[in-house]
């Protein structure tokens, strides 16, 4: 961007304050949206004046004209509307101070609403007000922004050179107004847990460490909210949830953003079956109400449901329930993979992600993990060295984890300390034994069911975006 171009608006901008005009005013009330403008007009005929008078306001993008008349684009976040500004209405000075106006400068236009003969939606420019005097072009007109890492890095110029920008991230909020509707309406109580925890855990994954100066101590972003939720259904809430941001110390990917959002809830008097049904239930209304519609992917009830041992062998070969410690699984998968530093529940997850997910378009839930893998899941009551878990992928990635949850203090206590062997192992994404949890279920937890629910991954499959980048306002970006 040549100096020369930010001194010519530079310069208006002076020519602005010289001749009196705020170009920052504080306020501008009894703005009607233009999406509103468009809906109460839409059956208008071409060709038709109306005496409807509104006042809209956005961002200038584009211009047509001079002279007498002259046609101007305006947008805001619902759309775009074009103005009519004409000599005749708005006199020699006021016409020539909109004309030099700056395409991406924001202005409040008063008008009246007209068809025109092309059969396009306009407002009659009466009087107009600089809201706001940009002092950087905007990204091109035609084409907005198209470099992928500025989009990401500037992603307010993305939302204002491309629409579809602005439409993606306005129905990611509806996502999650959908997700709080259904739970709020089955009687979940919207809860907030803390995001600096003294330990850390509910997962596996190495945290972000901060240091609280007035305690003398080091502190870890959370990395679940699991542990504390559980709490809560102790105490007696029952049913609650948190719609929030974990922060995982890990790489980057496709579907990977240390910092993301995820839905948790937990019910009391559940088991990992209810959950699997609330779960359908949910998402379900969620397609419905942004309107998903891909031909090849349907989140109709009911899903297909397998195990993830049969997935593993129908997809690699390789029966992991046949070997369950780790020379013998080592042998099993033979150069398949490569196994060097690899635990046993490590190389069936990397089964499970190299085989197995890339395969799963449509949803599915794969229930029935090992309890190496679950160290807060209910044993199965049915076959031992399982436990009641199901994960839920779609698009080729996963989007959910549930469990019958452990609520014996004692087996609870056990599976932690199994789980610090590991640790000594090697493996630096187990969490610390949380002497705290274990004292809140020695108080007695319900029989509970409970789900963890990526938000952003749960955004990609309803939008059909292949990276969690565009569904993230501002991911994490090497310098």
């Amino acid at each position: 961007m040549s100096d020369d171009l930010l001194a010519v608006r530079r310069a208006k901008l002076e020519r602005l304050r010289a001749d009196g005009i705020d170009p920052f005013p504080h306020a501008y009330p009894g703005v009607t949206p233009i999406g509103g403008v468009r809906a109460a007009h839409a059956e208008l005929a071409p060709g038709t004046n109306t005496d409807s008078s509104y006042r809209v306001a956005g961002r200038l993008h584009a211009r047509r004209g001079q002279g007498r008349m002259a046609f101007l684009d305006l947008d805001d976040r619902s759309g775009r509307l074009q103005l009519q500004a004409k000599l005749d209405v708005l006199g020699a000075a006021r016409m020539e101070r909109l004309l030099e106006l700056d395409l991406g400068d924001l202005v409040g236009v008063d008008g009246t609403v007209f068809m025109s003969r092309r059969g396009e939606l306009s407002v009659r420019v009466d009087d107009f007000t600089v809201l706001a005097k940009s002092l950087r072009p905007p990204p091109e007109k035609h084409h907005g922004l198209q470099d992928v890492e500025q989009r990401f890095r500037r992603r307010e110029l993305d939302l204002i050179g491309n629409p579809e920008a602005r439409e993606l991230f306005v129905l990611r909020a509806r996502v999650i107004t959908a997700v709080r509707a259904a739970l709020d309406a089955d009687g979940f109580v919207e809860v907030e847990t803390p995001v600096l925890q003294p330990l850390y855990g509910g997962g596996m994954a190495r945290p972000f460490v901060t240091h609280h100066n007035a305690l003398g101590r080091d502190l870890y972003l959370r990395i679940a909210t699991e542990l504390y939720l559980k709490r809560l259904i102790v105490g007696g809430l029952e049913r609650v949830y948190e719609l929030g941001k974990d922060f995982r110390n890990e790489g980057v990917s496709f579907k990977h953003n240390p910092e993301f959002t995820v839905l948790e809830w937990y019910e009391a008097y559940a088991d990992v079956y209810d959950a699997a049904d609330r779960l359908e239930a949910l998402v379900g209304a969620v397609a419905r109400a942004v309107g998903h519609a891909d031909p090849d992917v349907s989140f109709t009830e009911p899903w297909r449901r397998t195990t993830l041992a049969g997935a593993i062998l129908e997809a690699s070969g390789v029966d992991i329930l046949a070997h369950r410690d780790r020379p013998s699984l080592v042998t099993a998968i033979g150069d398949r993979l490569a196994t060097a530093d690899r635990n046993w529940p490590q190389l069936v997850d990397d089964l499970l992600s190299k085989f197995v997910e890339p395969e799963l378009q449509q949803p599915t839930l794969l229930f029935d993990y090992p309890v190496e893998l679950s160290p807060l899941a209910k044993d199965h009551r049915e076959h031992p060295g399982l436990t009641e878990r199901f994960e839920m992928f779609a698009y080729g990635m996963e989007l959910a984890n549930a469990f019958t949850e452990l609520n014996d203090p004692d087996v609870q206590r056990e599976r932690f300390e199994a789980q610090l062997r590991f640790e000594q192992g090697g493996d630096d994404e187990t969490p610390p034994l949380d002497e705290g949890f274990l004292l809140a279920l020695e108080q007695g937890m319900p029989p509970t069911g409970g789900l963890g629910l990526g938000i952003d991954r749960l955004v990609m499959a309803m939008t059909g975006k292949r990276s969690i980048r565009e569904v993230v306002l501002f991911p994490a970006m090497r310098d």
